[in-house]
């Protein structure tokens, strides 16, 4: 996500916040926002299966089809994608100035007349997955929608390449710290077969290891795909906080499989602290590439239900959500205690300073390694930069306001004094029920 001293681009605060399994916690978030229950439901609350429900909406909202662009052609065997088909096939050459488009309606009409479905250009693809950014209204990262990497991979159905693909998406993310707003598309579903599926909430994440007394080793939010990895095969880590998990992917007719993650793939930052020697003793680190995986990436009605995409992290993802939720690390007494701070009364505050002298340390972490990250407050006026862009264009920015105000001194950001309109639009990243039970191994296989 956003940045960091030596970068001026590039987007932030949304991509660590997958959404939460229903643990009943009222937390605030972070990018993505880890973990956040009472912060919001599904990415756009949309739950309804693509692209039908994409139909349903567009019927709602009085979207009839629109007229055969071919009258010779038989109606569409799946009519339901047709009007999704039409609707981003126009908007696509109608913001790009691409001129007419009958003949590309009549050459889609045909081919969803003859098979159900129908294949977009790369021109497409890369549209379609970047104005998906542009409209996600959990995201505050957004400024730089444009400058996604798109990499086209529909060619990959087995899960042993889509795997190693995943391999290659985060070495190109990463570059070395250097983090670049990447996605990497696989085929999508088709009416007569499922496309790929990715069961990580992120392709990078860290296993949860459940002891017999009940406490958990590691991430608890990723006990039920730790517990998964292992019935699958996996032998487990080497039983530290901070394991990473293997790849759960599933191809096309295939059974989901495990695949470990090549060391040179995960670039991770040491968390230490610029005025506390001991910091180090607590042997904290984190990811550099906050890359998603289980959300659907929806283009003018097809459903890419695999398609990674990162940006880079916004601190507070990793400080006040990640390493400092009572249901993740839950740092924050520990961290309390070594710097000597009255615990015992809230009205010390010592949880909301043990919170700052936390995200101190990520950010300062981040950037002594050399490894891209944004602040909170940074990130919050490039939104409304973004805002101000986009309505000079005649486009309406659509935005959920209790994601995009940051989890720490949201009132002391400008995004916080203002409202914003909810309206979800597409395309658009979207997540399943079935996605998040997957992700959670309450899925059964």
């Amino acid at each position: 996500m956003p940045d960091t001293p030596q970068r001026t681009d590039g987007p932030a605060g949304w991509l660590d916040r997958a959404e939460a399994r229903d643990t009943g916690a009222a937390k605030g978030g972070g990018t993505a926002r880890d973990g956040a229950v009472a912060r919001g439901g599904g990415f756009q609350e949309r739950h309804e299966r693509c692209p039908e429900g994409a139909a349903r909406r567009r019927s709602a909202a009085g979207i009839d089809h629109p007229r055969n662009p071919n009258p010779r052609n038989p109606v569409p065997r799946t009519p339901e994608l047709w009007p999704a088909a039409s609707e981003f096939i126009r908007a696509h050459h109608a913001e790009e100035r691409l001129g007419d488009p009958a003949p590309r309606l009549a050459e889609a009409y045909a081919e969803i007349g003859g098979t159900g479905t129908y294949r977009h250009t790369e021109r497409e693809l890369t549209f379609g997955a970047r104005v998906a950014w542009r409209n996600a209204n959990r995201c505050i990262g957004r400024l730089y929608w444009n400058s996604l990497h798109v990499r086209d991979r529909r060619d990959l159905t087995a899960a042993e390449d889509i795997a190693a693909a995943c391999a290659d998406h985060l070495r190109g993310a990463s570059q070395g710290g250097r983090i670049r707003p990447l996605i990497t598309v696989f085929a999508p579903d088709a009416p007569d077969r499922p496309g790929p599926r990715i069961w990580n909430e992120q392709l990078i994440r860290y296993a949860g290891y459940v002891q017999r007394d009940g406490r958990v080793v590691g991430d608890p939010r990723n006990e039920g795909l730790t517990a998964l990895a292992r019935r699958l095969g996996w032998r487990g880590g080497d039983g530290t906080p901070f394991d990473v998990l293997p790849l759960i992917v599933q191809g096309t007719d295939d059974k989901p499989r495990c695949f470990d993650l090549p060391p040179d793939a995960v670039l991770e930052v040491p968390i230490e602290h610029e005025d506390h020697d001991w910091w180090a003793g607590l042997r904290l680190r984190w990811h550099a590439v906050p890359a998603l995986s289980t959300m659907c990436l929806e283009i003018g009605g097809i459903c890419y239900q695999a398609a990674p995409f990162n940006g880079w992290y916004m601190g507070t993802e990793i400080g006040a959500r990640n390493l400092a939720d009572t249901d993740r690390y839950d740092l924050l007494p520990r961290i309390a205690e070594r710097l000597g701070l009255d615990t015992t009364s809230d009205r010390s505050l010592w949880k909301d300073r043990a919170l700052v002298e936390l995200n101190r340390a990520v950010l300062y972490s981040f950037d002594r390694a050399g490894v891209t990250v944004t602040d909170h407050h940074t990130e919050s006026r490039r939104f409304l930069t973004h805002v101000d862009r986009e309505e000079r264009k005649g486009r309406t920015v659509g935005a959920d306001w209790s994601w995009i105000v940051p989890p720490i001194s949201g009132s002391a950001t400008p995004v916080f004094h203002r409202t914003y309109d909810t309206t979800a639009r597409t395309p658009a990243y979207v997540q399943h029920p079935e996605a998040l039970a997957r992700a959670s191994g309450d899925f059964l296989l």
